[in-house]
């Protein structure tokens, strides 16, 4: 009889750390390698839940240009865990909460709260029950897509939501904007950089002012208010949008508008303030208004960044906390 084996489940991770991070994108993972190099002991929590999975590469990254988004992560996971104060889990967070702080000297806290951060074990890592000195939330935004039954299968290869991620590759195409929000003649303004040839598509829902109309009009962009019932293509990729109505609008690419929203139920208690639009409030440096918490990367205004801004803005916030934890801040 074969006996067929099966990896080991990670060890749970306790103790305290100077840093937990939540999400290993971008923003999560630069901040994480700044900090260890900061010689900080520092616990990368991620769920390998990315936004971006469905995207075959990510453009606009200096030295790193056209590469697969899996492939980042999977280098930049490399990179952190070669250093010595480096701790990384796949593990989907449950709570952070103040902690007690039982069994921490008075003076280390210097005054300042401790945070109790719980995650249970997914695919092969381990739970998670540690004290850290600072939290950041780098864990991205979950989307929700126009509801299109096959909008999903062009998703990352013939429709995109990021226009400067992905603009260049869809230039002077036949393009399509698809989106339910009232933000789209702004995008769209944007998308005619790259293709002269683009149809606005509100699903009879987005808005669109008759003022914005004819300006979009004048730039050659037309505006299609009739409801959608799905995208439809082959295996080359998308060939056009079909209406309700059962017109097909041939179209070979483009772009979505999805609705986007942070996930922080596990930090409810924390009460950490949010923007109007959903956002958490944080400074230029990642400072949100509860002591110790820092955010960074597409859960800050303005929401999606590009992966080299996302980096950016890790980089800064680890800065921050490094002084932060010397007490100089």
């Amino acid at each position: 009889m074969i006996e067929i084996s099966r990896p080991q489940a990670a060890a749970p991770v306790e103790g305290h750390v100077d840093c937990v991070i939540i999400g290993a994108g971008p923003a999560g993972m630069s901040a994480g390698l700044n900090l260890v190099r900061a010689r900080r002991r520092v616990l990368l929590i991620d769920s390998n839940r990315p936004r971006h999975s469905a995207t075959l590469k990510s453009h606009g990254f200096i030295t790193r240009d056209g590469v697969s988004p899996l492939e980042l992560r999977k280098a930049g996971r490399a990179e952190f865990e070669a250093y010595p104060g480096a701790l990384f889990q796949q593990a989907l967070v449950s709570s952070v909460s103040v902690s007690d702080a039982a069994g921490t000297p008075a003076e280390q806290l210097r005054g300042r709260p401790e945070y109790r951060v719980q995650a249970t074990a997914i695919r092969g890592g381990g739970a998670v029950d540690v004290t850290a000195s600072t939290v950041l939330i780098a864990s991205g935004l979950s989307e929700t897509l126009p509801a299109l039954p096959s909008v999903r299968a062009y998703y990352g290869s013939s429709l995109h939501s990021c226009v400067e991620c992905d603009g260049f590759e869809k230039s002077d195409e036949p393009l399509a904007l698809i989106g339910e929000s009232d933000d789209l003649a702004e995008r769209a303004l944007l998308i005619s950089q790259w293709s002269s040839d683009l149809i606005v598509f509100t699903n009879g829902v987005g808005t669109v002012s008759e003022a914005d109309e004819a300006s979009l009009g004048a730039r050659g962009i037309r505006v299609e208010r009739r409801a959608i019932a799905d995208v439809v293509g082959d295996r080359s990729g998308l060939t056009g949008v079909q209406l309700v109505d059962g017109e097909v609008i041939p179209r070979t690419g483009g772009f979505v508008r999805p609705l986007w929203e942070t996930k922080l139920e596990y930090a409810a208690s924390l009460e950490i303030p949010e923007t109007a639009d959903g956002w958490i409030e944080a400074d230029a440096d990642g400072r949100t208004p509860v002591a110790g918490i820092y955010a960074a990367g597409d859960v800050v205004p303005p929401g999606p960044h590009q992966l080299i801004v996302a980096a950016g803005e890790g980089a800064r916030a680890a800065a921050v906390i490094n002084r932060y934890l010397i007490g100089s801040l």
